[in-house]
């Protein structure tokens, strides 16, 4: 995205090491989770806002995007999700 030169090979790296981090992450979280008692619909939503975090310090600090106010809106939005998700 940010530099058209690059290589697709090391566009490639790039991305699977961006995927390694996050399922590094995830799978861990999905069994604690669930063997915790999450269902898979929390599992899921819980899994989004992790895929959302970790796109948006990609995006800020690697592309140099702007984070934008209507970013954070949306952000805030999620999370509601996520507390109905969990609520009881």
């Amino acid at each position: 995205l940010k530099d058209k030169g690059l290589p697709l090979w090391k566009a490639i790296l790039i991305s699977w090491g961006i995927a390694f981090f996050e399922y590094c992450v995830m799978v861990p979280a999905n069994r604690i989770g669930y063997q915790g008692g999450w269902g898979a619909f929390q599992l899921k939503m819980a899994q989004e806002v992790i895929t959302l975090l970790v796109f948006t310090v990609f995006a800020v600090y690697y592309l140099k995007e702007p984070f934008q106010t209507k970013y954070l809106i949306s952000f805030l939005f999620l999370i509601g999700a996520v507390y109905f998700a969990f609520k009881k």
